[in-house]
């Protein structure tokens, strides 16, 4: 079953994100068939709280944001590509 909505299309910026996620977390699938909507944990990519580390990690390296593992919104940081993609770029330092 695949979708042409909009809403499960990736943006310029959650493809490269969606690239780099893959690559941290050593995901064997195409990047770009992440649905920027599904969840990254669980039911969606099923991702665990090791994984979570390896991201933050790697955002921390490509967009010099330090994510917080106490941080009460990481629930919602983290529940889909286009959610982290959003935090991201509402909070990454001017280039």
């Amino acid at each position: 079953m695949t979708t042409s909505s909009s809403s499960s299309q990736q943006s310029p910026f959650e493809s490269e994100l969606a690239v780099h996620l893959v690559d941290a977390v050593q995901l064997d699938m195409d990047p770009h068939e992440i649905d920027p909507t599904s969840p990254l944990f669980g039911e969606g990519l099923g991702l665990d709280s090791i994984d979570v580390l390896e991201i933050a990690l790697m955002v921390n390296t490509q967009y010099s944001i330090k994510l917080e593992s106490h941080d009460e919104n990481n629930r919602k940081i983290f529940h889909s590509l286009r959610s982290l993609a959003q935090y991201i770029e509402t909070h990454r330092p001017a280039r």
